[in-house]
């Protein structure tokens, strides 16, 4: 029970292994599924926890050391969510689709000392181990267990190594501010950054979503009784920490693996799927998916970030019965800063109303403020017209870039963490990001949103996907150039004059200025995607910034 005096007081800390403890107490029956190969419960999981902490510590991670993670989004990732900060350790959560140059650069920069890795992706640890210099154990993540060879020595099979593991470990008594989960930024230019996150930012952070999420009457809400899959990967932002708050409340959790059409419907609608998260590309696949209009996707409650929601293919999820809705945050702020929860009379509105709010970027999250300043750090006001940058203050926000000070300076400036997101914000409170500071598209000395003009275009009945960027002009500085993918049926029936004219009649209806509409339209079979399947729109710029096609 510790060995503390008789009077003296519990100085309690705020620890993920506090919240592992509430699905035991409130739901220990409760489902975790992954795919369609694994299922189990609460109970389950927690003694699959304590297992894995005694594989780790056995092959001599200890306090403060790094385990880096390699997988699908699946129940071991789950698991590592936990056991792994639970010991003291630092859950590295390796984004897979990353260069070989940039892995080898980010394990070693947090000198990781033991990787879990999926065979799938066991290629890219074997081609990255020799230049690998802190890690000593390699654990095999299989859902098969079929055979298989590698040129590295294995520490072993996590299934097989969890079957012999005591399912008691002694977990120690951390400070709150122990150093839980890092990552790597995706960024386009020069070498991914490392953020981390405490015991203390994560937990409260699940806090804040729990009450956002479930407390307030609002859409898409996320109770003990929905059932949730997350279609973010676990990689990224901790799936936007709702794992976490799946677990405090213990829902009932899919876990998809691999990002397959046939399994996630397949998922969706054996496991009755009540709420998710992802990003817009995702949410096209699924509705553009065969036979999709034979499916009912009624109560099926979506938050839609990394990219803009645009207004159309919310009315498209709307209309197939999907509760959808925007949330947003960075890789710095855990993620969520903002959802785009409705006030009391928008709710009655019908959802062709609705749809200009569920699209916004949102009204701030609790404990989380927000502000628009210039260029001289003076605050903006708040008229819905006057953009300036997105900057923030919560209690969850990184606190720095991990060895990295020269970046951390650009990061936090007068105790304002700078998103470099230029934004608005209305008389409701509402924040709307209208672009990156690096995407805004300068021309003759006045400022275009790529974001305005790609939700504009998005609304066009031959448009599949968008994006705008600026590209050099002679004259002008920049001009527009938008990037364009048609749907099937339109090919060959439309022509870039089809969509000027398209754009030139949101001009004169006064959505954006003259100046605004593109001269150039690109078909392309495909829209450059980052690994976190973002528009890329440095790669736009690199392939299209001297390009000779004019509109």
């Amino acid at each position: 029970m510790g060995n503390y005096k008789p009077g003296e007081h519990y100085d309690y800390q705020l620890t993920l292994g506090s919240l592992l403890n509430a699905p035991l107490v409130y739901n220990p029956d409760g489902e975790i599924l992954y795919r369609d190969i694994k299922r189990y419960t609460y109970e389950d999981m927690y003694g699959r926890v304590h297992k894995l902490a005694n594989v780790l510590s056995d092959l001599g991670v200890k306090k403060g050391d790094t385990v880096a993670v390699f997988d699908y989004d699946s129940h071991r990732y789950l698991e590592c969510f936990f056991a792994i900060p639970m010991m003291g350790a630092v859950l590295q959560t390796v984004n897979y689709r990353l260069s070989i140059e940039q892995i080898v650069y980010t394990l070693n920069h947090t000198e990781a000392s033991v990787i879990l890795v999926h065979k799938d992706m066991l290629s890219i640890v074997e081609n990255a181990y020799k230049q690998l210099k802190h890690v000593h154990s390699i654990i095999l993540l299989t859902d098969d267990n079929d055979g298989y060879s590698s040129s590295l020595s294995l520490s072993g099979e996590y299934e097989m190594l969890l079957q012999t593991a005591d399912d008691t470990f002694d977990f120690p008594h951390l400070n709150e501010n122990t150093r839980a989960t890092t990552f790597y930024t995706t960024g386009t230019t020069g070498l991914p950054k490392g953020v981390y996150f405490t015991h203390r930012q994560l937990v409260l952070h699940t806090l804040s979503a729990l009450a956002m999420l479930g407390a307030y009457d609002n859409i898409g809400r996320f109770r003990s009784h929905d059932v949730y899959m997350p279609l973010t990967p676990m990689f990224h932002v901790h799936a936007w920490g709702i794992p976490y708050v799946a677990t405090v409340l213990g829902a009932k959790q899919v876990y998809p693996g691999k990002y397959e059409p046939g399994m996630l419907m397949k998922l969706i609608i054996n496991e009755k799927v009540t709420f998710s998260h992802c990003v817009p590309t995702i949410l096209q696949m699924i509705l553009t998916a065969p036979g999709i209009d034979k499916v009912d996707l009624k109560g099926w409650k979506v938050i839609i970030g990394g990219s803009m929601l645009s207004e159309a293919l919310c009315k498209k999820a709307l209309e197939k019965g999907i509760d959808v809705y925007t949330g947003y945050g960075m890789s710095e702020t855990c993620p969520i800063i903002s959802l785009a929860l409705l006030k009391k009379q928008m709710l009655q509105q019908p959802f062709e109303k609705q749809i200009g709010y569920r699209t916004k970027t949102g009204l701030p999250a609790l404990l989380v403020s927000i502000e628009i300043i210039d260029e001289h750090g003076n605050p903006l006001p708040h008229d819905g017209k006057t953009a300036g940058e997105v900057v923030f203050r919560a209690p969850w926000l990184t606190q720095e870039y991990y060895n990295n000070p020269e970046k951390t300076k650009e990061l936090w400036v007068n105790g304002w963490l700078h998103s470099q997101d230029v934004g608005v914000i209305d008389e409701e409170g509402y924040l709307q990001i209208t672009d990156r500071l690096k995407d805004v598209i300068k021309t003759g000395g006045e400022w275009i949103s790529s974001l305005d003009l790609e939700n504009i275009l998005s609304q066009h009945p031959a448009v599949f996907e968008c994006a705008a960027v600026g590209v050099p002009d002679g004259k002008w500085g920049e001009r527009p150039l938008m990037v364009v993918k048609l749907k099937e049926n339109f090919h060959g029936t439309i022509s870039p004059q089809n969509l000027h004219e398209f754009m030139l009649n949101a001009a004169q209806q006064g959505k954006i200025p003259k100046y605004g509409v593109p001269d150039r339209f690109e078909f392309v079979a495909e829209i450059p995607k980052t690994s976190v399947g973002k528009i890329d729109k440095k790669e736009i710029r690199k392939q299209y910034g001297t390009s000779l096609s004019i509109a």
